[in-house]
């Protein structure tokens, strides 16, 4: 199995980003009760919040927090896909 690694993430909301990983996954994961600490407390200001950018494992801030892919892989809400939920 290969290392999980987030392969696209895009802003949502408030403090939610939808996240890819590399084996097909989708989450949406808010981060709101997660920006604690001397490195996210700064990303509290949704401004900062929203300038994250891929790595070549994870998303990333530009003051340099990030979340290991393990942790988001086992953090938030898995995205249904649409064309399996219209065959259920």
């Amino acid at each position: 199995m290969l290392p999980i690694k987030v392969i696209k993430a895009k802003y949502i909301e408030g403090y939610k980003i939808e996240i890819k990983f590399n084996d097909g996954k989708t989450k949406i994961i808010d981060f709101k009760d997660q920006l604690w600490g001397e490195m996210f407390e700064p990303l509290k200001n949704i401004e900062d919040f929203k300038k994250f950018k891929l790595n070549p494992f994870t998303i990333e801030w530009e003051n340099g927090a990030d979340f290991a892919p393990e942790y988001l892989y086992d953090f938030g809400e898995s995205k249904k896909d649409k064309a399996t939920m219209q065959y259920r």
